[in-house]
């Protein structure tokens, strides 16, 4: 099993792009394996368009992968995505990790653009379906309930052979959507004790469906703070999980140190996951760098000598 450790926001935190940047140049420099980015397309608050940022990203790097956690399939055409990813792993020369989703409920997105949310499900299976297959085949014929095509073709096709297909959700149907179209599974809030269930339940997907999903390929994510939880920005972010997301704060947020970070990346390690998305909390640009340094610092070394 390899650990790998990926570093991501729900929203954009940064002053201007140029932080940004710096940041990203820290990531590309220090090891860190992956960036990621949240899909959100209306919100009241700075968040970058995730494939538009995918595109930036590969002109911008040359080690460093990245990808979507995880794009809304329910709010995208599948030919236009399916084209956007064969396009950018190509540039990236085989870097992108997408990341897909039926989008959540929650979002002000279904709203605004008068989407229904009936159907997302099915809506995104079709869009699996035909995004797998427009990144192998010559051409596609498609006829479904929600999508048409005839003779959709891409050129050119993603370096990466089996381009990647990450897939989020934990609720029954997303399980078994894993175990029908997924290369890897990413978690998003659940905690170790939530993880355990839902792998295993897609390892048992996989022998209906006899589909096979690289024992190392689930992931897992959590938010950190080298700090406590008296700091007004772990106090802030826990305000946004309790009050934005529903979810409890605790299980999902580690204040401390390097020990216990590694401590919680170990439960969810026992749990079946292998790699993780974390998200640095910080009040400004210089406390994330400062935030992510600790982090390449104090708790990259230890993962690597997990992989040894």
């Amino acid at each position: 099993m390899t650990i790998a450790v990926g570093l991501g926001f729900m929203d954009f935190p940064f002053s201007s792009a140029d932080a940004y940047w710096r940041w990203v140049a820290l990531c590309e420099e220090g090891g860190v394996d992956s960036v990621w980015q949240t899909d959100r397309l209306v919100s009241d608050q700075p968040f970058l368009e995730c494939m538009s940022a995918m595109a930036a990203l590969a002109g911008a790097t040359r080690r460093l992968k990245f990808g979507m956690n995880v794009v809304s399939l329910g709010l995208r055409d599948p030919l236009l995505l399916a084209k956007q990813c064969a396009t950018i792993d190509m540039l990236s020369n085989g870097r992108l990790l997408p990341g897909f989703g039926i989008g959540s409920i929650r979002a002000a997105d279904w709203q605004a653009m008068g989407a229904d949310t009936a159907g997302r499900g099915q809506r995104s299976n079709e869009a699996l379906e035909i995004i797998s297959r427009l990144w192998v085949e010559e051409s596609v014929d498609f006829e479904g309930d929600f999508f048409h095509y005839k003779d959709a073709r891409i050129l050119p096709k993603p370096v990466q052979k089996q381009l990647p297909m990450w897939l989020g959700g934990a609720s029954k149907p997303a399980i078994r959507r894993t175990a029908r179209f997924g290369t890897g599974w990413q978690a998003g809030l659940e905690t170790p004790d939530e993880v355990a269930p839902v792998i295993s339940a897609i390892k048992q997907a996989l022998v209906e469906e006899r589909r096979t999903i690289d024992h190392d390929h689930y992931g897992a994510a959590f938010s950190f703070r080298f700090g406590n939880w008296r700091e007004p920005a772990v106090q802030k972010a826990a305000a946004f999980f309790q009050g934005r997301l529903a979810r409890a704060p605790e299980p999902r947020i580690v204040a401390g140190g390097s020990d216990e970070i590694l401590a919680r990346v170990a439960e969810f390690i026992a749990a079946g996951a292998s790699k993780f998305i974390l998200s640095p909390i910080g009040d400004n640009d210089r406390d994330i760098v400062s935030q992510t340094k600790h982090l390449i610092e104090e708790v990259l070394p230890e993962v690597k000598k997990l992989n040894q």
